[in-house]
């Protein structure tokens, strides 16, 4: 493989290459020695002969395993190609190639074209059978060798991985420390910003849900500075991705988990492509040791946390998801007795109105509906199952209600003090670096001054936040949790608890509701299926057709029957509504609205005395005696003028022959003090 024959005078006026490269940047940066003797090929070029040298180092931090594109690996083929290139220098056949295809080709270019190989053992030809040999058993040692380096060091990796000893980096909320390893983030705020998360899920039970109250809070959420350590952070405003990767983490519940991702190779282009941090399903993880370090949660929470959010994903089979809001009280509950699949929810009308349907058959099968229910009385009558199945338990869960509300305030109120604690730590830091400087540096104090001036500044707006936190607790009224126990009914109707809540209380106690349809009987067969694995059925009558439960209440219609003969449809209407009453739809009552009522019950409406009529109204009573209404009231209300009322709230109603009597038409117009004119009496302003 040495002599001056190898090379001969046709091959010397080609030109030489030197192919420099380095798998990783890492290395590009730091082993500077490998680099120098790479570029030392080109005095060994000159010294075989060569006249025009050429360095090829565009593949400086990159692999030469096939996964990555190589641009100067290229040219040195595109080289080869054109016959320009009469010898290709390398350290070793490790800079060429790491894989058997690329090696090999490479060869069978130089072979064609009669350019030489040569490394620092000396010069090959490829087309000498000995040399093709050698060198193939080269490039099959370099292949080999990156294997037996990349196995050995995973197979240590994941045995020290196996002992929970392999230094992984760690979430926020965790720090290694040099003296005792492994263990929560020394910084309170980090810790309690952390448990917050955890905390707010476990009450509403949906990360999005977390993401909307906490940022309802203002609450800020730590990122490191530098984009990936964890040793400074910038507080920034919550966002989704760090609520849901906290909750997904198993390193919060105190487990040490390897090999959760894998990597994927594909061919594009005729090259092989590898992605990395793909995730596996959770039973397929490498290693996972429970109780390997101090958690945030237990391991049981971290479970039903993961049910939860795998349950709550949008277009997922099966699981009941946390309450979604709407008009429906039972969304996501109900499951069809016939099919065995999940009812749905429609709207129907103006306004709309809630419907139960198991259209999914309809839908995939083209077969009819399972069945078809309305709301309206359903979802009252599973209302009062649940307040029925909580009363008992009313006066303990008023008292958790309570210690959990001021756990809450406490909560709110730490975070803001501990944002306080953290901004005076800063702005004392800023003073001491700035009275540590030089005064007459004026280029380094000016800036040191502006940082102690931004530090005050933030001082004064955690206090001013503090203070707002305090004030806003101090002016909303506690609840009266003890006034709620003794009338779940009126909490559970109040407005200001919204469909949200109720769904979240029926599923902290109900699993699941069959429902089932019996058409003979016209009625509606739920069965509940409640936490700890009893049962209880109801069955609910469904309305007739043409039948709603909009129809005004009978209390409503007997007020108005009592009233039609003796007032006109706008006293009835006013009379209703001071006495609280609605119509069917919930409106209040316009001379209109009774009017049409009066029709369609046939209730003989009001007749006046001006037609023959036999009770007046005080306007009509103060018209006929020719004196103001409220002479009128005098009479009634020192008993002169006698009159009825048919309800408490009604109006007066005035018999007409009454007002001919003579106690009311003898009534004293006016009362007052007697006044006696003098006859020697003067004036004291005889001239105005």
């Amino acid at each position: 493989m040495t002599g001056n024959n190898l090379i001969p005078a046709t091959v010397l006026n080609r030109k030489a290459v030197v192919y420099v490269r380095q798998s990783t940047p890492g290395q590009v940066q730091n082993n500077l020695e490998s680099q120098r003797r790479q570029y030392e090929l080109v005095d060994v070029a000159r010294r075989w002969g060569f006249r025009d040298v050429e360095v090829i180092d565009d593949d400086l931090g990159r692999s030469a395993s096939g996964a990555v594109d190589r641009p100067g690996f290229e040219r040195l083929v595109s080289g080869l190609c054109t016959g320009m290139v009469g010898a290709v220098l390398c350290f070793d056949a490790s800079r060429l190639s790491r894989n058997g295809r690329g090696w090999h080709h490479l060869l069978e270019l130089c072979g064609l074209v009669e350019a030489r190989v040569i490394d620092l053992d000396g010069v090959y030809d490829p087309c000498r059978p000995n040399d093709r040999l050698l060198l193939g058993m080269k490039g099959s040692i370099s292949e080999f060798e990156l294997g037996i380096l990349r196995t050995r060091m995973l197979d240590a990796a994941r045995a020290k991985a196996r002992r929970g000893e392999l230094r992984l980096s760690v979430p926020i909320g965790y720090i290694w420390h040099r003296d005792y390893g492994l263990g929560l983030d020394p910084d309170l705020r980090v810790q309690e910003a952390i448990r917050l998360i955890f905390s707010r899920f476990r009450e509403l039970g949906s990360a999005r849900q977390v993401l909307i109250s906490l940022t309802a809070d203002n609450f800020h959420f730590p990122r490191p500075s530098d984009g990936r350590k964890t040793v400074s952070f910038d507080w920034v405003p919550l966002r989704y991705r760090s609520v849901i990767s906290i909750l997904k983490n198993p390193f919060y519940a105190g487990a040490y988990a390897y090999g959760k991702s894998e990597k994927r190779t594909e061919i594009v282009d005729g090259r092989a492509r590898k992605s990395y941090g793909h995730g596996k399903p959770f039973g397929t993880w490498e290693v996972l040791l429970q109780d390997h370090h101090e958690g945030y949660i237990a391991w049981s929470e971290f479970e039903r946390n993961q049910s939860l959010i795998a349950v709550n994903t949008f277009a997922q089979k099966g699981g009941i998801k946390s309450g979604r809001g709407g008009q429906a009280l039972l969304a996501g509950l109900l499951t069809c007795g016939q099919c065995g699949r999940r009812l749905s929810v429609s709207y129907r009308g103006r306004p709309s109105h809630p419907y139960y349907q198991c259209k999914r058959i309809n839908q995939m099968l083209a077969k009819p509906r399972c069945m078809t229910f309305g709301a309206s009385r359903i979802d009252p009558a599973i209302g009062k199952e649940i307040l029925s199945a909580v009363t008992p338990m009313a006066i303990e869960a008023a008292m958790e209600a309570d210690r959990v509300h001021r756990d809450n305030l406490e909560e709110r109120h730490r975070m803001v003090e501990l944002d306080l604690q953290q901004a005076r730590y800063e702005a004392s830091l800023a003073e001491r670096r700035y009275a540590a400087c030089d005064p007459d540096n004026r280029l380094i104090a000016a800036q040191l001054e502006k940082s102690w001036e931004a530090a005050l500044r933030r001082v004064e707006t955690c206090e001013a936040a503090l203070t707002q936190a305090r004030q806003i607790d101090l002016g909303i009224p506690i609840p009266d949790f003890a006034g709620i126990a003794t009338d779940l009914e009126a909490a559970w109707r109040a407005p200001n608890v919204d469909m949200r809540c109720r769904q979240q209380l029926l599923r902290t106690l109900v699993t699941d509701i069959v429902a089932d349809v019996d058409e003979e009987q016209r009625a509606v067969i739920l069965t509940i299926h409640w936490k700890g694995g009893q049962h209880s059925q109801l069955h609910i009558r469904k309305p007739n057709p043409g039948e709603h439960g909009q129809s005004t209440p009978e209390a409503a219609l007997a007020v108005m029957r009592s009233m039609a003969t003796r007032w006109s449809d706008a006293d009835i209407a006013a009379t209703l509504n001071r006495m609280g009453m609605q119509t069917g739809q919930g409106k209040t009552w316009t001379a209109r609205r009774v009017g049409a009522l009066r029709t369609v019950h046939k209730i003989h409406g009001y007749r006046s005395a001006e037609k023959n009529g036999e009770w007046l109204t005080l306007t009509e009573a103060a018209k006929k005696l020719g004196v103001t209404p409220h002479r009128v009231r005098r009479l009634i209300k020192e008993g002169v003028l006698p009159t009825e009322q048919v309800v408490p709230d009604a109006p007066h109603q005035i018999r007409a022959t009454d007002l001919e009597k003579d106690e009311v038409t003898q009534f004293p117009r006016y009362r007052g003090p007697c006044r006696i004119k003098m006859e020697n009496q003067k004036s004291l302003f005889p001239d105005v």
